[in-house]
């Protein structure tokens, strides 16, 4: 995915805290009328929350937010072929037009679509998600065939921004990892026209970077995760416990890029469009528009290319409401497959 986008927010809690009302001024003494105060905008454009520094146990400071993001999940009934993918972008032109951003799709009918095998495992009682965790592998696909090392994706993600930062995801192996800290936005649950915010603090590596052989149940036992993610080691109840395939679902996810966002002050995003469906019998499950900047410093988010990402997050939530789907992520879809859905974080 990749998004990058602020957007307005009209739900109060998100909204930045404001002081309390000072004292009326006495009139002036001159009989004329006295100014109003100005009025403080609540936009949050641009503002990347600040969370309070400290180290891990190994004296490393705490991760930072590098990425802005924004995703809209998608009713998957509209997409059947690579074409109606595509077809997307006329929604995305209307928005992007009313708010003056450029959208250009030149060049991205070549991009070949991409296939990936997605897959998630937890205990039975969904302890790792109840608790926002999400351990998953993956793997792309050319030709119809299984390309390179499957990917592991481990990812705490919350609300709290400050628990997510302290929540420690990296894994203990030899091999190279990569950590991404996200910044989320999507749209509110309950209607159209605002945000929420999710902090996506996640962490990837090749499959064989684990050190487990995968001979019998070795890579499902939580023993063995804990050990790769010690982050979970809180979460074993007794010796010897498995995880397993959540909803005895293989997910194939099908995405295709479909052009790129220019919202001035060299603040660009390429976008995509996907969905997700399960791996067989093809149903389709959950689609999803994304895009997202990543930056190294705050700063960097100018912010009048911000309130031009913000109105257009807000004006496309409008443009694709016979798309949009409100009370979903891809993630709390496939866990709520077979019934039972866990507590969500999301």
């Amino acid at each position: 995915m990749k998004t990058n986008v602020t957007v307005r927010q009209r739900d109060s809690k998100l909204r930045p805290k404001t002081a309390p009302p000072s004292k009326a001024a006495p009139p002036p003494k001159n009989g004329a009328p006295a100014k109003s105060a100005p009025v403080v905008p609540t936009s949050w454009a641009g503002r990347v929350p600040q969370m309070k520094q400290g180290v891990y146990e190994d004296g490393l400071p705490f991760n930072e937010v590098t990425y802005l993001a924004c995703k809209m999940m998608l009713k998957p009934n509209h997409f059947d072929s690579r074409e109606s993918l595509f077809a997307f972008g006329d929604v995305v032109k209307k928005a992007a037009k009313e708010c003056g951003v450029k959208f250009t799709t030149k060049g991205f009918r070549k991009e070949p679509l991409q296939i990936r095998e997605v897959l998630f495992v937890d205990t039975p009682d969904f302890r790792l998600y109840n608790n926002a965790f999400i351990l998953r592998r993956r793997i792309p696909y050319e030709d119809g065939f299984p390309v390179g090392d499957p990917e592991i994706v481990f990812k705490f993600r919350h609300a709290d921004l400050q628990a997510a930062a302290e929540t420690d995801v990296r894994p203990h192996i030899l091999g190279a990892h990569r950590v991404k800290f996200k910044c989320q936005a999507l749209p509110l649950k309950e209607r159209l026209g605002g945000i929420r915010l999710l902090f996506s603090h996640n962490v990837q590596f090749p499959r064989s970077a684990m050190g487990i052989s995968g001979a019998g149940e070795s890579v499902l036992a939580f023993d063995n995760l804990a050990k790769v993610f010690p982050a979970l080691a809180h979460l074993r109840k007794t010796p010897g416990e498995k995880v397993e395939l959540v909803s005895n679902t293989i997910i194939e996810e099908v995405l295709q890029d479909i052009g790129k966002l220019d919202f001035g002050e060299g603040i660009t995003a390429g976008c995509d469009v996907g969905i997700w469906r399960t791996r067989g019998e093809h149903r389709p499950l959950i689609g999803e528009f994304a895009y997202q900047i990543k930056f190294k410093d705050r700063k960097e988010l100018a912010l009048k290319a911000m309130q031009r990402a913000e109105a257009f997050f807000i004006a496309l939530q409008y443009a694709a409401k016979d798309y949009i789907a409100l009370k979903a992520t891809k993630t709390g879809v496939v866990y709520q497959l077979l019934g039972n859905p866990p507590n969500s974080h999301e």
